[in-house]
């Protein structure tokens, strides 16, 4: 039985775990990262100003803008985890007859042409993430042909960029481009449009960052409650799991008694497959014959008994003969020893010839040293003129 705390501990756990499980944890969103790195690529209506007057005729867009009807701006860039981005940008536009250039009213149509570098800034570095709104500033250098003037620029950007998607957004910025050898009048360049970023790595915001760390403080609250849901459990079935663990080390003890007593039969039955193929005798063979006689044919009868008593044995036969003639010839009658001893077998015996394998030596294996330069007895060479039985497996 369990005691009445621990039931009333057990309850209380369920509760907090169901309260818990009603309870939504927050997820990462698309807003709670942003882009640090990415490659950009934009294309803009482009305005330039380049009346001469700076600042004085600002907004006098009927006599002093210049633009065309499609977008002429183009700009490609790489910006960087630390907020500097690189940009090269190229802006083509028509001077448009009757408005002021250089603070003179032109009488004809004239193409600007401008090429130019930029060094910039993500102004977010500096005052926060602000999600969809992105403003930067900028530096660099550039060369503009217009009003049949080339000239060298020092330019000043400042511009923002508003993201309606991850990957789009408009752009808006003014650029100022200061003359750098006094040759033509600075003007000023205002641009719209829209971006594309893509290749982006992206980093939680702070806001996500934190949204992170609340996420990972509730999972460890619900790993803690649910460690202790678990504890009370683990507590309340430790009898049925132990007396489990028992019987089966009980069952698994005497699975390994038996496997143990099996392999001890197996090694018994094997060893004494082995000594009865031991004390078999050799199976002698008459001179220059390949003849089985009644000894012979006893010891291989005696063979097929232990064949057919254990039906997975399977041994091999090598013949043999003396050194006495030639090496060819002792090879032909070795063959014929085989033979006639594995057709005994299979043909007297009722033998399956897959029981039994064989292989002819000739002279080539003597047990004694009798090789024919030794005169040697009738009895050493009778020794040489044998078929022996192996056990191929276990």
């Amino acid at each position: 039985m369990i005691p009445k705390k621990i039931l009333a501990l057990v309850y209380v756990c369920v509760f907090i775990s169901s309260i818990n499980a009603q309870t939504q944890l927050p997820e990462l969103t698309k807003k709670d990262s942003t882009a640090v790195s990415y490659w950009l690529v934009g294309l803009s209506y482009n305005i330039i100003d380049d009346s001469g007057d700076v600042f004085d005729r600002l907004f006098d867009i009927e006599e002093s803008w210049h633009a065309v009807a499609y977008p002429s701006r183009i700009n490609v860039g790489r910006y960087f985890e630390n907020g500097l981005g690189i940009e090269a940008i190229a802006a083509y536009v028509k001077y448009s007859e009757g408005k002021r250039v250089d603070r003179e009213t032109i009488n004809e149509n004239k193409e600007f042409l401008s090429f130019d570098t930029r060094l910039s800034y993500d102004l977010n570095k500096i005052v926060g993430e602000t999600g969809w709104f992105d403003p930067y500033v900028g530096i660099g250098l550039g060369y503009t042909r217009a009003n049949s003037l080339s000239r060298g620029t020092f330019n000043g950007v400042l511009g923002f960029r508003t993201w309606f998607s991850d990957n789009w957004a408009a752009d808006v910025n003014t650029s100022g481009k200061w003359s750098l050898d006094g040759t033509a009048t600075n003007y000023l360049q205002h641009a719209v449009g829209v971006v594309y970023r893509f290749d982006k790595k992206k980093e939680l915001t702070k806001k996500g960052k934190k949204k992170l760390a609340l996420i990972n403080q509730l999972k460890e609250e619900q790993i803690k409650i649910n460690d202790s849901i678990a504890l009370i459990a683990e507590a309340k079935e430790s009898a049925r799991l132990l007396e489990e663990k028992l019987a089966r080390e009980r069952e698994n003890n005497r699975i390994a008694k038996l496997e143990e007593e099996k392999q001890k039969a197996k090694n018994k039955e094997l060893q004494d497959i082995k000594s009865a193929i031991q004390n078999l005798d050799k199976i002698y063979f008459a001179f220059n014959s390949s003849n089985l006689n009644s000894p012979s044919k006893d010891i291989l009868t005696k063979l097929a008994k232990i064949l057919n008593d254990y039906p997975e044995l399977i041994v091999e036969i090598s013949a043999h003969t003396d050194s006495r003639g030639a090496a060819k010839y002792n090879q032909i009658l070795s063959e014929k020893r085989l033979k006639s001893t594995i057709k005994y077998l299979l043909e007297n015996q009722g033998i399956l010839p897959k029981k039994v394998e064989g292989k002819a030596f000739g002279e080539e294996k003597l047990l004694n040293e009798c090789n024919g330069k030794v005169k040697c007895s009738e009895e050493k060479h009778k020794q040489n003129r044998r078929s022996e039985i192996k056990i191929l497996n276990n």
